[in-house]
């Protein structure tokens, strides 16, 4: 179980704010850009240290990549281009704003453990590769396995809610520890639980695939 099964219930939240872009004549992808971009200067932000700054560029990129969808479906205009892209620029979002960190310069673990400074980079890197990771087990079981049913325009399978830490936990992670001054530890945090998370739902394919 994982934050991915509130969706539906976040998602008619923000109805609103999709009812606004359908009338402004936005499109998803446009959205999804826009989304991306958001991420962009969240890493410019962290990499500055303006961490307030970036948690609230990282909390407009996750409501854009969460609106896109709704404006797709009332618009009618569900692509398989625009699913790709919103998974791409998802992952892309999510290495930028755990770079940013990393080039901020701040301690993650430098400061609790007689380690160099590029033990810090070090972590930043394995958080990155557990983001990854964690979300690239998804599209292989698609290729493998061949799920082909789409929910609201993007396939639906089994993983959707295993993983105890998943892509919001991940975004909440680091817009509360950006908030409240500790970055790092969030990155420690999203290294650890991300790669846990992985290996979570690799041990429930290995007991559910043949």
């Amino acid at each position: 179980m994982n934050i991915t099964a509130l969706r539906p219930r976040l998602l008619s939240k923000l109805e609103p704010i999709a009812d606004l872009f359908v009338r402004a004549g936005i499109s998803p992808n446009q959205i999804s850009y826009l989304s991306l971009l958001a991420g962009f200067f969240c890493a410019v932000a962290f990499a500055e240290r303006l961490f307030l700054a970036g948690a609230l560029l990282l909390l407009l990129s996750a409501v854009l990549d969460l609106v896109d969808g709704t404006v797709a479906r009332k618009k009618h205009c569900q692509t398989k281009f625009g699913a790709v892209i919103d998974w791409v620029f998802d992952k892309y979002v999510d290495a930028l704003a755990l770079l940013g960190i990393g080039l901020s310069g701040v301690a993650v673990v430098s400061n609790f453990l007689p380690l160099p400074p590029a033990a810090d980079f070090a972590v930043v890197a394995i958080a990155i590769f557990g983001s990854m990771i964690n979300t690239f087990i998804k599209p292989v079981v698609y290729a493998e396995v061949g799920f082909t049913e789409r929910v609201d325009g993007k396939i639906h399978d089994p993983l959707e809610g295993v993983g105890f830490f998943g892509r919001p936990e991940t975004l909440i992670t680091l817009i509360v520890g950006a908030v409240v001054g500790f970055p790092g530890l969030a990155v420690v945090l999203i290294a650890v639980c991300t790669n846990l998370s992985a290996v979570q739902r690799i041990v429930y394919l290995s007991r559910s695939l043949p």
